[in-house]
């Protein structure tokens, strides 16, 4: 991590609240309005420590979403909910011109909260096994929701500046991959207008916050859910030569796995096997006969992606046999289509754009170059369907920049994206996001 935060310096109440947010007035004619800003951050901010202290999980957004919609009616917006589960889109027309589409992520992650402040989620759920667990925003959707709420506020209080068709969409279920596929199954783009610009952004926890990291074609990765079910013969842990040993298989899988990255595909394409869970046995005297192994598969390259799922098939398969495992209690390879989700690819054309009006918005100093990440994000399915609509997806700086500092000049480590730590700077990381994006859509709606 330490060595992307090093490159990244070099190259990158709540129903009254709505109501005071929408209520807020601008005067000012550009964008970075220092009065605006002024006025309508601090709304904002409670805002984001709601979000914060009140996550919902994946496909549990029902009180967020909620609250979304309430603020976008509330802003004018003609607004649909429960769209593709807990979605919701906003539309607003404002006279002839193009279609522009910003969209958000909604749900938080099943993690305990360990960053010790005040505004800490305490949120709790229960997990699939029935065992209590943290829920929090460790990806930093609050931040983005925020940002989504800000954005469409200051666009709608300058309705002057811009002509043209706002669709507003908040997204659920990001975390599995599924939330912009169940939104486009819904029919989005038979339902509403179908967009010709699309816009979004995600926080970054390895750069500053009030700077923003843009770059053109591929930024995020292919993502692969799969989920390897290794089989054996159960039988007392005193007598393993009777049993064939699943916990033994897995292993070995484990450790096979990293070697289709380290000797099967070329050291210049970019991939990565992570096993996240390994899950088997019920006793320490038991020699159990199952255990689960649940991976995520990352990549660039369509034919990296398809030798990597390939190869971890014929890996499993082929350790089990060689455990003596006979061809009915092979292990299961399952693919899931519905959590995995293609690489972010921004146009180039649209994103220079975009890229200039962000320069233009917050200063040169504060855009920088994005690196290509191994991370992913279902935002690229809206660009994916056979309209070949333009996607410009932008890195939003998280870390408070003395802590980035500091953690440059001593070389420690960031909390990063997922972590029961990460605690982004919302103030200065709200106001840039609003910013950026408000400045990339009035410069996309007058763009043509």
């Amino acid at each position: 991590m330490l060595s992307i935060i090093r490159r990244t310096a070099v190259a990158l109440g709540i129903s009254s609240l709505l109501l005071i947010i929408s209520n807020t007035a601008f005067s000012e004619t550009h964008v970075e309005g220092s009065k605006a800003m002024k006025e309508l951050i601090p709304k904002l901010e409670k805002l984001y420590l709601h979000f914060h202290q009140y996550p919902e999980l994946s496909f549990h957004e029902n009180k967020t979403s909620q609250i979304i919609s309430q603020q976008l009616k509330t802003l004018g917006f003609d607004v649909t909910d429960h769209y593709g589960g807990y979605g919701v889109v906003g539309l607003y027309k404002n006279g002839k011109g193009p279609t522009v589409m910003i969209r958000t992520d909604m749900d938080a992650l099943p993690v305990t909260e360990e960053t010790g402040l005040s505004y800490a989620s305490k949120v709790t759920s229960k997990n699939s096994q029935g065992e209590t667990i943290g829920v929090m925003h460790a990806c930093g959707h609050d931040l983005h929701m925020t940002s989504f709420i800000g954005t469409a506020t200051m666009l709608m209080n300058k309705k002057d500046q811009w002509h043209g068709t706002l669709i507003m969409i908040a997204q659920p279920a990001e975390e599995y991959g599924a939330g912009a596929k169940a939104m486009l199954d819904a029919g989005l783009y038979k339902d509403f207008p179908v967009p010709d610009h699309i816009i979004g952004l995600h926080d970054h926890a390895g750069l500053p916050a009030g700077k923003v990291a843009i770059a053109p074609n591929y930024i995020m990765a292919n993502v692969d859910s799969v989920d390897i079910t290794v089989k054996g013969i159960s039988g007392h842990g005193a007598y393993p030569n009777k049993t064939i040993d699943p916990i033994v298989i897995a292993s070995r899988i484990v450790l096979a796995l990293q070697t289709i990255v380290s000797r099967e595909i070329s050291p210049l394409d970019p991939s990565l096997i992570t096993v996240g869970v390994i899950n088997g046995g019920t006793k320490r005297n038991i020699i159990g006969n199952k255990v689960l192994l649940q991976l995520t598969v990352r990549s660039y390259n369509p034919k990296v992606r398809k030798k990597l799922l390939s190869s971890i098939k014929r890996t499993a398969k082929y350790i089990a046999k060689s455990a003596g495992v006979n061809d009915k209690l092979l292990p299961d390879v399952k693919v899931y289509k519905d959590e995995s989700g293609d690489a972010v690819f921004n146009d180039p054309k649209q994103t220079a754009k975009v890229k200039s009006f962000i320069t233009a918005a917050i200063g040169k100093d504060n855009v920088v170059h994005a690196e290509q990440s191994m991370v992913g994000e279902d935002v690229s399915q809206y660009a994916l369907t056979k309209e070949k609509i333009p996607l410009t997806f932008f890195w939003l700086g998280a870390v408070n920049p003395k802590t980035y500092a500091e953690s440059i000049k001593n070389g420690t480590e960031l909390p990063t994206l997922h972590s029961s730590k990460f605690a982004p700077d919302y103030p200065l990381a709200i106001k840039t996001g609003v910013k950026a994006m408000t400045a990339s859509a009035i410069g996309l709606f007058n763009d043509h």
